[in-house]
């Protein structure tokens, strides 16, 4: 005697099943009902209008922000007083009123007429469930655990938010309006390699910052059957601390096939590039150039020509005293595609971590940054006239080992040897330290704290702000 079948029916569904289907709705020109008329409706109703439905609301009142809707056509009041028949017809229903008794009521008749509905804040009496969204339209990304942790799904939400450009609603819509293109391309295996290499080559970079014409151009040449070509990312990686990192230089860092890095780039940044990246150091240390200018503009070139992606790392911005200028000028002659990513320069981020604000209304209008690497006889050109000024602060780039003329020479200008100067050492890491002193001092307290690493020279009153305005203490593990 065979036994009987298993009753599937009684068995629950285990925790992670939960019941749930993930769907995409096509709500445009549908009539959608939400009951309610407060902070909650509001909400829903600012999703539901992306997907452009007419919505219907009944509620008793409307706060302010419906009632702007309603003005503007956006919505239409329909009713004060909920009625079991205004759901008939309806693509969705939303219970969204702090009535407990008055949700159910309106789940029940939704679930009666076979309209699928949510109440607020109560899964139990909802046959859907609304996900945290991320919007990059087209492009959209739902989270949702089935109602079992709506903040661990908000926190996602922010995560992916975080990771994902807006730029990608913009290539998504880039390759939707070129499908009919690619599909005469060939067959479904043809098509799936050419969008693969277009996603892998300038041309999905041009589409992602809105260049439709560069994109297209890179497209037609894909589709003409020749090579994907590089691309260089020139990427401003900060002062030093990961955390200051742009979202497109992140991106970038993860992409690419081959870096170039400099010197003063902490490991914790080169971390975060592709681990799988050939990775090629062309750190210059005073003295002792590794490898010249010209060779690295140079190895950009060739290996961009070798249809790779290269990413030049630099520490703070490329385009302040990163000779990031020469760089793309050198690109620019040799016909290759290139993008610049900003980062926090120096001045910056030292400046801030130090607690140092560059203008302050009281001491300083103005700010200007000069380097403070001299010339090869060792002497500094700069225009002291314009420097030594009240009023003003005066940033110096590389300026540790020229210090003593530096001082001497704003002294000479005019200003006293009182005046307040300040020297930050490896700014924003945790190696932070920051000497403070005067014209007249800083040179000796630095040469007595043996300073070493990276460093900035900030001159001005400004510096006589750090005391009270001293907020980013460094790791005790970090040393003296």
């Amino acid at each position: 005697m065979s036994a009987p079948a298993p009753d599937v029916a009684a068995e629950p569904a285990p925790d992670s099943a939960l019941g749930y289907f993930p769907v995409f709705l096509r709500l445009r020109g549908s009539r959608v009902l939400v009951v309610g008329g407060g902070e909650v409706a509001a909400r829903k109703i600012r999703l539901l209008l992306r997907a452009a439905p007419r919505i219907e609301v009944v509620a008793n009142r409307l706060n302010p922000e419906l009632e702007a809707l309603v003005e503007a056509r956006r919505i239409e009041h329909v009713a004060k007083e909920f009625m079991p028949q205004q759901v008939v017809g309806c693509r969705l229903v939303i219970a969204a009123t702090d009535d407990r008794l008055l949700n159910l009521n309106v789940a029940a008749a939704a679930d009666a007429a076979q309209v699928p509905v949510n109440a607020v804040d109560d899964a139990a009496h909802s046959s859907f469930i609304t996900p945290s969204i991320v919007d990059r339209a087209p492009l959209q990304v739902a989270i949702s655990t089935g109602g079992a942790a709506p903040v661990l799904a908000r926190r996602l939400r922010e995560r992916v938010e975080a990771w994902l450009p807006a730029g990608y609603g913009q290539l998504a819509g880039f390759l939707h309006r070129h499908r009919p293109r690619v599909a005469a391309a060939g067959d479904v295996r043809q098509r799936r390699a050419l969008w693969e290499r277009f996603l892998d080559s300038p041309g999905a970079e041009a589409a992602l910052r809105g260049d439709d014409a560069a994109a297209q151009a890179e497209l037609e040449r894909l589709l003409s059957g020749q090579a994907v070509r590089g691309e260089v990312y020139l990427v401003g990686a900060g002062p030093g601390d990961p955390d200051l990192l742009t979202f497109r230089a992140l991106r970038l860092m993860q992409q690419a096939d081959v870096v170039l890095y400099d010197r003063l780039l902490p490991q914790t940044i080169l971390d975060l590039v592709r681990r799988d990246a050939e990775r090629i150091f062309v750190g210059k240390r005073r003295n002792q150039h590794t490898v010249p200018q010209d060779e690295i503009n140079a190895e950009l070139v060739r290996l961009a020509r070798e249809g790779k992606r290269v990413l030049r790392l630099k520490g703070g911005d490329p385009f302040v005293f990163g000779r990031g200028g020469e760089e793309i000028e050198t690109l620019a002659a040799a016909g290759i595609p290139f993008q610049v990513v900003p980062g926090i320069t120096a001045a910056s981020g030292c400046a801030a971590y130090a607690g140092i604000p560059l203008t302050h209304r009281d001491y300083a209008q103005s700010c200007v940054f000069v380097t403070g690497h001299p010339r090869q006889d060792g002497q500094l050109q700069l225009n002291w006239r314009q420097l030594a000024q009240r009023g003003q602060t005066v940033v110096i780039y590389m300026g540790l080992h020229t210090l003593p003329q530096l001082c001497g020479q704003f002294i000479a200008h005019g200003l006293p040897a009182d005046w307040p100067a300040a020297l930050v050492e490896e700014g924003t890491s945790l190696k932070q330290r920051v000497i403070v002193g005067t014209l007249g001092d800083l040179p000796q307290q630095v040469t007595a704290a043996g300073v070493q690493g990276a460093s900035l020279v900030i001159v001005g009153e400004v510096v006589r702000l750090r005391e009270k305005l001293e907020w980013f203490k460094r790791s005790e593990s970090a040393g003296a």
